[in-house]
Order: C-alpha cells, then sequence, then structure tokens
C-alpha cells in the first residue's frame, strides 16, 4: 500500500523529496504524482506530468504552448482526480498528501475531492488559513496551514512537512479497528432550530435498528448528503431541514447549490422531506448583510451568524420549487408539513413567527405537490415529537416496503 503525494515538481521537488523520504521512514511506500506543467522535475516521479494531463485529455506540451495558467491548472487537476482514483480502484492509493501554494492546493484537492470519504487526504497548503470551502467541498479533506510559504527547506517548514508526513503515514497505518455493522443508513439532515426534531427522530430509527447520519445542513452538509446518496452509502432519506433551498433562493452563505433534493429522487429510494427552516436566510455577521436587504427582520444567532426572516413571496416560490423537486422522485416520497411552525423561531412569541409567510409556503407546497407524493399534515410546529414521529412512521415503512428494513 502507498501514500500517494501531488506535487509540482518542477517547483517543489526538495519539498516532495522531503515528505516522501519521511513516510518511507515509516515503511510505507511512496507514489508521487507530478502535477507541475512548465518546467523539468527536479526529483523523478512514479506518475509523470505528461501522464497526469493525458488523463485530463490533453498533452503537457499544449499546455505548455498555450501559457494559460488557469486553464493547466484545471486541466491538471483533472488528470490529478483519474489518476487518483485509477490508483484507489487498482489497490495501490491507500493516502494522499499534497504539498504547496494556490495552484497546487487547487490541483491535489480536486484529486482527494475525487477519492471516496476515509480515505486519509491531508494538503500542507499557504492557502489554510483562509477560505477554505472551495479546497475540502463536501469531502474530508484535511487541511494543514503552512505558516510559511512553501519554498525551500528550513527549520520551520521541515517541521510542518514532516509533521503532515507522518499524520499521513499513522493514519495508513493504523487500523483503528472500528467494527462497521451493517445496517441500513438513513441520511438526516439537521439545523440548530430543528435539532430537537431531529435528535428524537434518530433515537427512534436508531431504536428499530438503522444507522443514522446527520448532515447540518450549511450548504457542504447538503451537498455531503447528497454526494453520498449517490455514491450508495445512503439508504433513505429524513430530510427534515431543507433551509439551504432558502439561501439558494435568496442569496444566503450557506447554499448547496440548485441540485439540492435531486440525488434521493434520481436514486429512487425511500425519502420524507419537510420545511425544516425554510423561515430564514444566512448570512456572517451583522454588518455583512447586504445593503438590499435593510428593514427585512432580522434575528443574531451568534456574532458570526445573523438570520434574516423569509417572506410570503420568498415561501411561495421556495413551496413551488420544493415541490417540483420531489415530483420528479422515482422513489417512494412523503412531504411532511409542520403546520405550526417550521423552526424554534417561527413558533408563536419567537421572533420569526410569521402565519403569513408560513401559508403563503404550505399553499404553494400543496398546489404544485403531485399525487404520487404523499403529503403528511400534522399541525404541530416541527419540533414537538409528535412531528419527528409521523415521519420516522412514514419512512419506515417506505423502507420495509423497499426490502431495507433491518434485519
Amino acid at each position: 500500500m502507498a501514500v500517494v503525494v501531488i506535487g509540482t515538481l518542477d517547483t517543489k521537488g526538495e519539498e516532495i523529496r522531503f515528505a516522501r523520504d519521511v513516510v518511507e521512514s515509516q515503511g510505507l511506500d511512496v507514489h508521487v504524482v507530478d502535477v507541475g506543467v512548465m518546467g523539468e522535475p527536479t526529483i523523478e516521479p512514479d506518475t509523470s506530468a505528461e501522464a497526469v494531463a493525458e488523463a485530463a485529455g490533453t498533452t503537457l506540451e499544449r499546455l505548455r504552448a498555450d501559457a494559460d495558467r488557469g486553464a493547466a491548472m484545471e486541466a491538471m487537476g483533472e488528470g490529478a482526480a483519474a489518476v487518483a482514483e485509477r490508483l484507489h480502484e487498482d489497490g495501490t492509493l491507500k493516502g494522499v498528501l499534497g504539498l504547496g501554494g494556490s495552484g497546487n492546493t487547487s490541483i491535489a484537492t480536486t484529486a482527494m475531492r475525487a477519492l471516496p470519504v476515509g480515505v486519509p487526504k491531508l494538503m500542507v497548503s499557504t492557502m489554510a488559513s483562509g477560505d477554505t470551502e472551495p479546497y475540502v467541498g463536501s469531502r474530508d479533506v484535511t487541511m494543514m496551514y503552512s505558516v510559511a510559504d512553501i519554498e525551500g527547506l528550513n527549520q520551520l517548514s521541515r517541521t510542518v512537512i514532516a509533521n503532515a508526513a507522518l499524520a499521513v503515514a499513522g493514519m495508513v497505518a493504523n487500523d483503528p479497528g472500528i467494527d462497521v455493522e451493517e445496517k441500513p443508513t438513513i441520511g438526516i439532515t439537521m439545523f440548530g432550530v430543528t435539532t430537537p426534531c431531529v435528535k428524537t427522530a434518530r433515537k427512534m430509527l436508531e431504536d428499530r435498528g438503522y444507522e443514522t447520519i446527520v448532515f447540518h445542513a450549511t450548504g457542504t452538509g447538503g451537498r455531503a448528503m447528497e454526494d453520498l446518496i449517490r455514491e450508495g452509502v445512503v439508504d433513505g432519506v429524513l430530510d427534515v431541514t431543507t433551509t439551504e433551498w432558502a439561501d439558494e433562493l435568496v442569496g444566503g452563505v450557506l447554499n448547496a447549490g440548485p441540485e439540492r433534493l435531486d440525488a434521493a429522487g434520481e436514486a429512487g429510494i425511500p425519502q420524507v422531506v419537510s420545511t425544516g427552516a425554510l423561515d430564514m436566510v444566512n448570512f456572517g455577521p451583522r454588518d455583512s448583510v447586504p445593503d438590499e436587504f435593510e428593514g427585512r427582520r432580522f434575528h443574531v444567532h451568534n456574532p458570526q451568524v445573523t438570520l434574516m426572516r423569509t417572506t410570503p413571496e420568498e415561501n411561495a416560490e421556495l413551496g413551488r420549487i420544493v415541490a417540483e423537486k420531489l415530483n420528479a422522485a422515482t422513489g417512494p416520497t412523503a412531504l411532511a408539513l409542520p403546520l405550526g411552525g417550521v423552526s424554534m423561531l417561527d413558533v408563536e412569541g419567537e421572533d420569526f413567527h410569521d402565519p403569513d409567510a408560513d401559508a403563503a409556503l404550505f399553499d404553494a407546497l400543496r398546489e404544485h405537490l403531485d399525487d404520487d407524493v404523499e403529503l403528511l399534515e400534522l399541525d404541530v410546529p416541527i419540533n414537538d415529537d409528535a412531528f419527528a414521529e409521523a415521519m420516522v412512521e412514514r419512512l419506515d415503512a417506505y423502507m420495509r416496503a423497499a426490502g431495507h428494513a433491518p434485519e
């Protein structure tokens, strides 16, 4: 088994060699992938830059001739991802280590994101102390800040690179001894304002013999669930919290993209969906809210998170979108409506209580929902135990009918 080290050997050969030697000192093999474009490698790679470019459907000569750095980085990222997937499939790749600045961080993490969750992935990067979402995405990529630029070896860079190499070696070489019991797996979405519902539902599902994976509906959480559904990790979905669609529609910071709510329907797996936290759009600190929203109703969740109440018009559009997503499902699907409020803040006496906005959401859902989607309406708030129980009962029935019941 080998640790794959991805780097630009025309500029970072010395540093890659050092990382390789540290990993090999732990008794592991190393497979070096060169993703440098403009110069010749200063150490011998196991997979050449020419092979990486070819894996992306181009040639190194063409990338050099075009002299378009952005296009070259994109192509080498695609090629590195293809190489990493191949090495993983043939059993060679057991972990990945990347070193570099913004260029190789983009390339190496593209390869890392192509690998399954659970494969060790560590990126030593000058970019790791800023916004890492573009590099991490919905995968378990570990980012380590290099502190100084990765340019030559010195007392600081040796320590940081050695720590990273030892960390990857440790993850690859040591069996954590985790027993994985095969159970039908339910993906659940949660936000702070829907936590009581999810806690109750999760316990009920686990008591019935299901395994549950809870995803924080922060944009990346929703994308992670959609990805794992497509990979076959998730057998059924209790989509309590669809709030990411409010951010996608209105312009908040926690959107999961326009494909949110697609994967379960496309896979045909059982799903029970609700309207959790569609009463809110998420922004950062209060002074980061765009000026166009001044005059709206806000709730400061904490110094870093500001929530904005969705309007009746926005809720009507959200209802249409959610209904159309569910109408396209190929498997058993139900929509559960908590008529007493869609979040902890949307109940009488709380900041976002707005019966008109809720009515606009529920009416649009009823209007646009096809008969193939089962509609459950309960005159309770979303965090009432009765609502969690109703969702679980329906999903459990779907799972048993589909032959996915726990043994």
